[in-house]
């Protein structure tokens, strides 16, 4: 069985806010719903979703502007991120996507918001990473970081 929901948030894999997605009812009811990632959906519902749509899309260029220059910021800068390790170069931990999003808007760079930054293989050395940021629906940009270890 499948359950009809309008997402509340942006889910990897599966959605951006306010789309209508069909999904099965156990991760409906286990998962999605009890973080508050979605709402059932309604025919009123659907109505309001149609209105929000609308005026997204009137605001949809000034954010799209604004995900290409934030792109050629993060294309251009290498972000530098201070982290404490071991005398391998091995950290204790991993940087995180918050770590990231402040190391960013420390350098002057805009400000990213960490759910967007994705990290793939985590980082848990010194030495230069990579990561992505999913700016906009349309503008994907790379994020070069530099992990240097804490004195």
């Amino acid at each position: 069985m499948t359950t009809k929901l309008i997402l509340t948030h942006d889910v990897t894999h599966l959605g951006a806010a306010g789309e209508v997605v069909e999904v099965k009812d156990g991760y409906a009811r286990n998962y999605l719903l009890p973080r508050k990632l979605a709402t059932p959906w309604t025919k009123g519902a659907q109505r309001q979703i149609d209105q929000m749509a609308e005026a997204r899309r009137k605001r949809a260029i000034d954010s799209l502007e604004q995900a290409q220059t934030a792109r050629a910021w993060l294309h251009e800068n290498v972000v530098t991120v201070s982290a404490t390790a071991g005398a391998n170069g091995r950290l204790f931990g991993a940087v995180t996507t918050a770590d990231l999003a402040d190391a960013v808007k420390a350098a002057g760079g805009p400000a990213l918001d960490r759910r967007k930054i994705e990290v793939v293989p985590p980082i848990k050395s010194t030495g230069r990473h990579s990561a992505t940021v999913r700016l906009h629906t349309d503008v994907v940009a790379p994020l070069e970081v530099n992990v240097v270890a804490a004195r």
